[in-house]
C-alpha cells in the first residue's frame, strides 16, 4: 500500500469516480497502449477512402511568428522537429538520472547494460549493412539500432511477477544507452549542412543554462526560455533539433536545497507548529497560523526535491499521452498498395526486419554471455532464457526506428515505406516472441528452490 493509499483524508465523490481512470493513466502500459492505438489509427486512415484527408492534414503548413521572425513548417515536421524535442528532453533527463544515481552510476552496475546495449546496436547495424551493401538504402543503417522502451516495458508488465524485477531495471538501462546511441547517430550522421555560427550560438545558450544551474537558478521558466532558444538555433543550424532536447536536459539541476536529515527536522518542526496552532472549531480558512505552517511545509518539500525529478515526473504524462501518440499518428500512415511483395523483399525492408528480429537479440544476448563468462556465471534469481527474452524485446524498435527512418528516407517514399513496414512487422514479431520466451522461463522462486535442492 502506498503512502497516498494510507492517507486518512477523505475522497470527494468526483475523486472516487476518477480514481480508476487516474490509476489507468499512471500505469506504465497505458502509454504503449495509446501508441498502438495511434499507429493502428494512422494505418487504417491512410488506407481508407479518406486517405487524402490524412495526408492533407499531415502536410498542412503552420506558421509561428511574424514576417522575417516567423517559422513555417507542415504539421508532420512540427511533430517531428518540435514535439519530439520534448520527448528527447525527457529521455535526456532519464539518461542524466541513470548516470547520477541509477543503474549506470557505478562501473560495476553499468558494465552489463552498456555491453548489452552496444551489442544490441552494433550487430543490427552489421546485419543491415550486409543486406544493403552497395545499394541506395545502405544509408539507413541506423534504423534497427534502438529499442522502444514503452512497448518493451509494457510487455514485461503483462508478465507480472514471472519476470525478476532486476530484469526490468536491466531493460530500462539498456534502452537508455540505446537512446543515447541513437541520439549520437542522429547528431553526427543524419544531419544536413551545418551552420557553425548557429551552433556556437546554441553552445553559448547552453553555457547560460549551465551557469544558471551552478548559481542555483531552479525556475522552470528560466530553463524553458533558454531551452526554446537552444532548440531554435539548433534547428536552424542543420543539426536535428531533437539533439537540443537532450543537451538541455543535462543542464537541469539535479541537486536538492534541503538534504534528507534537514527535511525530516524541518518537516517535524512545521508539523509541531501546525499541531500547536490547532484550535477547536477553527480551520485553515480562519486560522492564519495553520495556513502559515502549511505554506512552510510546501516550501520545505519543494526545496527537498530536485528540478530534474519534478520536470521528469511532470512531463512524462504529456510525452506519453500526447507527444508519442501524435508522433505515431503523423508517421505511421503507410499506404499498403501496389506490389507489397516487392516492398517487403526489398533490401531496406529485409535488412530492417533482420536487424531488429535477429540482430538485436544476437547482439544483446552475445554481450551478456560474454560478460557472464568473464565474471564467472549468471547472477542468482535469473536464467539465461530471461536474457534471450529481453534480447527479443529489444527488437521492438518502433518509435526511434520510425523516427530515424523518416530522417533518412524522407526524400525517398518507396524506401521509407519499406523501412516503416518492416519496423511494424519486426516489432510485432519481436514483441510476441519475447513475451512467450519470458513466459516459459523459470520464475525466481523456481530458480532459488532449484539452487536450494542442489545444495541439499
Amino acid at each position: 500500500m502506498t503512502i497516498r493509499q494510507r492517507l486518512t483524508c477523505g475522497l470527494e465523490p468526483i475523486e472516487q469516480v476518477l480514481l480508476p481512470f487516474q490509476a489507468f493513466f499512471k500505469s506504465k502500459t497505458t502509454g504503449g497502449i495509446l501508441l498502438i492505438i495511434s499507429a493502428v489509427a494512422a494505418l487504417v486512415w491512410a488506407n481508407s477512402p479518406w486517405s487524402d484527408t490524412y495526408f492533407a492534414l499531415r502536410d498542412t503548413s503552420f506558421t509561428v511568428g511574424f514576417g522575417q521572425a516567423s517559422l513555417s513548417k507542415p504539421v508532420v515536421l512540427w511533430v517531428n522537429d518540435g514535439l519530439m524535442a520534448l520527448f528527447f528532453f525527457v529521455v535526456g533527463l532519464e539518461i542524466k538520472r541513470e548516470f547520477l544515481v541509477g543503474e549506470l552510476s557505478s562501473r560495476s552496475q553499468a558494465v552489463l547494460p552498456i555491453a548489452a546495449a552496444l551489442g544490441g546496436m552494433i550487430v543490427p547495424v552489421l546485419v543491415y549493412v550486409l543486406v544493403n551493401w552497395g545499394t541506395e538504402s545502405a544509408r539507413g543503417w541506423g534504423i534497427p539500432m534502438a529499442t522502444d522502451i514503452a512497448f518493451a516495458l509494457g510487455i514485461l508488465s503483462l508478465l507480472g511477477d514471472r519476470v525478476p524485477f532486476q530484469l526490468k531495471i536491466f531493460l530500462t538501462a539498456v534502452a537508455i544507452v540505446d537512446d543515447l546511441g541513437g541520439i549520437l547517430v542522429i547528431a553526427f550522421f543524419y544531419t544536413a549542412d551545418i551552420s557553425f555560427g548557429l551552433l556556437m550560438a546554441a553552445g553559448g545558450l547552453l553555457l547560460v543554462a549551465f551557469v544558471g544551474n551552478r548559481l542555483g537558478i531552479r525556475s522552470p521558466a528560466f530553463y524553458a526560455i533558454v531551452g526554446l532558444l537552444v532548440w531554435l538555433t539548433v534547428l536552424k543550424s542543420g543539426v536535428h533539433s531533437t539533439v537540443a532536447g537532450v543537451l538541455m536536459a543535462f543542464m537541469i539541476p539535479a541537486r536538492t536545497r534541503c538534504d534528507a536529515s534537514a527535511f525530516v527536522q524541518n518537516a517535524t518542526d512545521v508539523l509541531e507548529e501546525y499541531k500547536g496552532a490547532m484550535r477547536p472549531g477553527t480551520s485553515v480558512l480562519t486560522n492564519s497560523s495553520m495556513l502559515s505552517a502549511l505554506l512552510s511545509m510546501q516550501y520545505v518539500t519543494s526545496r527537498s526535491q530536485t528540478p530534474l525529478q519534478r520536470l521528469e515526473h511532470g512531463l512524462h504524462p504529456l510525452v506519453d499521452f500526447a507527444v508519442m501518440p501524435l508522433f505515431a499518428l503523423a508517421n505511421a500512415g503507410v499506404v499498403f498498395g501496389g506490389d507489397m511483395g516487392a516492398v517487403m523483399s526489398s533490401p531496406v525492408a529485409v535488412g530492417t526486419a533482420l536487424g531488429l528480429v535477429v540482430g538485436k537479440p544476437l547482439g544483446i544476448v552475445g554481450a551478456v554471455l560474454l560478460i557472464f563468462w568473464i565474471s564467472g556465471g549468471v547472477p542468482r534469481g535469473v536464467h539465461i532464457r530471461h536474457f534471450i527474452g529481453i534480447g527479443l524485446l529489444g527488437g521492438i524498435g518502433f518509435t526511434m526506428s520510425l523516427f530515424i527512418a523518416t530522417l533518412v528516407f524522407g526524400d525517398a517514399p518507396l524506401l521509407l515505406t519499406g523501412a516503416k513496414t518492416a519496423v511494424f512487422g519486426a516489432s510485432v514479431v519481436a514483441g510476441i516472441a519475447g513475451y512467450f520466451v519470458l513466459r516459459s522461463a523459470p520464475t525466481v522462486e523456481e530458480l532459488l528452490s532449484g539452487e536450494t535442492s542442489q545444495h541439499d
